[in-house]
């Protein structure tokens, strides 16, 4: 039996199958990636694409609490547009405030989000803004798909991009017929500081299909940040409107390129545990 006063409380809550723990806490434990790493480990922990510590917000800062992501290898990670709804709503249910704004401080910025409850208790819908796409960074290669190779040999056209982490968005026909596990960290290779990458397709008016290889994480059901630079450079390449719905294998989600660009989409809470403390 799991002694109480020995133990940590967690909450379990995924968006789009993007799955998350997160820990509401007065301090990052200085071991905060070896919990990361063990907790997030799908066959000897709990399982799970990354680990959320909420923690106390300077008043001054405008933000009401702070978020530090630590991916399943244990790596830090600036920003999640998935987590931060997750984020949000452990927060809103902590406070018995289930709809909520909640301005959240990571190291990309403060990121408002704003929560609505649905009919199913366990599910809200968030809207977060998501602050700016801007130039990614550049590959060590000059010609990454010749590099590359194989892999990617399907990409017809790609593009970098920044929303507080790195991106690859690469244009293919068929994202199905990608294989990630490949493909991914072939093209992530070529980046010094790693990337996230995306494989994507336009599927529909102003909708788009993408699959993606997350940095830190793999394979990933759904990537909010990924989503939100997928629909901002097929915009600038003329393909989609202001508004576009993402598909991905965990679902839908919609991003808003106005101003404040915005991704909406649901948070799930899964389960609250108390995890025995190293």
């Amino acid at each position: 039996m799991v002694d109480m006063a020995e133990s940590i409380q967690l909450s379990k809550h995924h968006g789009l199958g993007n799955d998350f723990l997160v820990c509401l806490t007065d301090r990052l434990p200085l071991d905060a990636a070896h919990r990361a790493k063990a907790w997030c480990d799908r066959y000897t922990g709990i399982g799970a694409d990354g680990l959320l510590f909420g923690l106390p917000a300077d008043p001054a800062s405008g933000a009401d609490v702070v978020m530090r992501l630590f991916n399943s290898d244990g790596s830090p990670a600036e920003i999640s547009g998935n987590g931060l709804r997750c984020l949000a709503q452990a927060v809103g249910r902590q406070r018995g405030q289930i709809e909520s704004r909640i301005n959240v401080s990571t190291p990309a910025g403060i990121r408002a989000c704003v929560v609505r409850s649905t009919e199913a208790q366990e599910t809200v819908v968030a809207t977060v803004e998501m602050g700016i796409v801007s130039p990614g960074p550049e590959p060590d290669v000059h010609d990454l798909l010749a590099v590359v190779g194989a892999p990617v040999a399907a990409v017809k056209r790609w593009e970098t991009a920044d929303i507080g982490n790195p991106h690859v968005v690469c244009e293919v026909d068929e994202p199905e017929a990608i294989d990630l596990l490949v493909a991914g960290p072939a093209v992530e290779s070529h980046f010094r500081e790693g990337a996230n990458v995306h494989f994507v397709a336009v599927s529909g008016r102003d909708e788009l299909s993408v699959r993606g290889w997350e940095r830190g994480a793999g394979v990933t059901n759904a990537c909010g940040t990924g989503a939100t630079v997928a629909a901002d450079v097929f915009h600038r390449w003329g393909r989609v409107g202001q508004q576009v719905v993402v598909h991905m294998p965990g679902g839908n989600a919609l991003v808003d390129l106005g101003t404040p660009l915005t991704l909406t989409g649901p948070s799930i809470h899964v389960a609250d545990l108390l995890v025995a403390d190293a």
